[in-house]
């Protein structure tokens, strides 16, 4: 399927989505993109890839719709986050990780966002954990890129935020990003494969709902007020948004790459 917005329901980008568009006369690609409640959305990474000629196969396996059976019709997935933790006990948790696991295997293009995240770097044997003093982050928090992640791209000094745990680095993962509070933001394992901990398909709407319904986890230990969030987006968002389209250009890349190379070897 195709994700399709209500016709007035989107705010306008405050940066150029536009960034990258699909080869002429190249034929449009499904990525499967797995949310975790009735009313997630993709958000600014929907609209991005979108732009960039794919179709979206929007699955939500908490609410027990299936994964698919096979891979093979895929550019990639995305994974994306959920007020659950990697850790519960539940059957689409374990369902998900284990797909993840398979994508991993395959080598197929993946990206795992804040639950995703977490969930990739459980498939990859790692840990998730709770900050050992029981801070979360909640809001727009300061970012550093490892030289491993200058060598792909430039960062953000601040990304967007909203969990209580966070991951272990996975054993042959590469460390992209750090924080200050959960030190590691970001990995990249082998060629296409990238779990990031923090929320860069937030558009300004989505941040107004979530501080609205998840009120009550603003008054947690380290969270910031709702106020600070919308500042944060005048401050920083410019520069997710490009660092999002720079992010996207590397992950599509490395799929248009292993295509090409999937074809020479037919």
């Amino acid at each position: 399927m195709t994700l399709r917005t209500p016709a007035g329901s989107r705010q306008p980008l405050p940066c150029s989505a536009d960034a990258a568009q699909p080869a002429a006369g190249g034929p449009a690609t499904d990525i499967l993109i797995i949310v975790h409640q009735a009313h997630s959305s993709p958000g600014r990474i929907g609209e991005r890839l979108q732009k960039r000629g794919y179709h979206l196969d929007v699955r939500r396996p908490a609410l027990g719709e299936p994964l698919p059976g096979s891979l093979e019709d895929y550019a990639g997935a995305v994974v994306f986050g959920g007020p659950m933790s990697a850790n519960d006990d539940l059957p689409f948790i374990r369902a998900e990780i284990d797909f993840m696991a398979k994508a991993l295997a395959a080598r197929m293009p993946l990206l795992g966002i804040c639950l995703g995240g977490q969930m990739m770097a459980k498939a990859l044997g790692a840990r998730v954990l709770p900050h050992h003093e029981g801070t979360c982050e909640i809001g727009y928090y300061p970012l550093a890129a490892t030289d491993a992640g200058e060598a792909l791209l430039p960062w953000p000094s601040h990304v967007y935020h909203w969990h209580s745990e966070g991951f272990e680095l996975p054993p042959g993962a590469d460390l992209l990003a750090t924080g200050e509070v959960f030190p590691n933001q970001a990995f990249r394992y082998g060629a296409n494969a990238f779990a990031l901990q923090f929320h860069p398909e937030v558009t300004r709407e989505m941040m107004c709902l979530w501080t609205v319904r998840g009120a009550q986890s603003l008054s947690k230990r380290g969270a910031q007020p709702g106020q600070a969030h919308l500042d944060g987006w005048q401050r920083y968002d410019s520069a997710v948004c490009r660092w999002l389209d720079g992010f996207l250009d590397v992950w599509l890349a490395e799929e248009a790459r292993g295509a090409a190379r999937a074809l020479s070897q037919d």
